[in-house]
């Protein structure tokens, strides 16, 4: 059983207590962020705004730029999509949940392939460009982007980004020593196809209105 905790949790032995409790409420309010995106809950926004400046700072701290920039992302669409969520116009909710546009998925190709790109000229810049895991790191970050995107365009595609970013971001972290946002993104996982599911119900139910 010591074996095991070991292996889960011992990368945390050279951590100061402050950023390990930082970290565990990072992962609270993530968590909490998607179970309202999920929902349809304009909540999404405020709680995922707290997890992500938290993260910020530690994986700045960190020195994990990928990730680092992912999460400051997060935080300015957080801000738009909070707008775009509750922005109405004579009374109504003008952004429904709906499908990706032909327009919107070559925007979507586009962020993909400039956020590679820059992803790129900042790890060489940094001279962080040396091992595979900045590699992964630069391709779920291009992933990343997008999804954030769509999600604050309400688009039900977001939903199969986060899927492909967290299936590949919980066994990335765990490599990287960080075991409690590993087990996040793993739980995020089952609440992104969950997620879609009911979006997908939602859709549905308002086109037969």
């Amino acid at each position: 059983m010591l074996q095991i905790f070991d292996f889960l949790f011992g990368q945390y032995s050279g951590y100061s207590p402050l950023d390990i409790w930082l970290e565990i409420i990072a992962v609270v309010f993530g968590f909490l962020s998607v179970w309202f995106s999920k929902k349809n809950n304009v909540l999404v926004f405020p709680t995922g705004m707290i997890s992500t400046l938290i993260f910020v700072y530690l994986l700045l701290k960190w020195e994990l730029l990928g990730d680092m920039m992912i999460n400051a992302y997060y935080f300015i669409m957080s801000v738009y999509g909070w707008y775009i969520w509750t922005h109405k116009i004579d009374g109504d909710i003008v952004t429904p949940i709906s499908k990706t546009t032909l327009k919107e998925h070559k925007i979507s190709a586009f962020i993909f392939l400039a956020t590679l790109l820059f992803v790129y000229v900042v790890y060489v810049s940094f001279g962080k460009w040396t091992s595979w895991v900045a590699y992964v790191d630069t391709f779920t970050t291009a992933i990343f982007f997008v999804g954030m995107w769509l999600m604050a365009k309400r688009k039900i595609e977001n939903w199969i980004y986060w899927i492909i970013g967290d299936i590949i971001s919980a066994p990335l972290y765990f490599y990287k020593g960080f075991t409690f946002t590993s087990f996040q993104y793993f739980i995020f996982t089952f609440i992104a196809i969950l997620g879609c599911l009911a979006w997908k119900k939602h859709l549905h139910n308002n086109q037969l209105t």
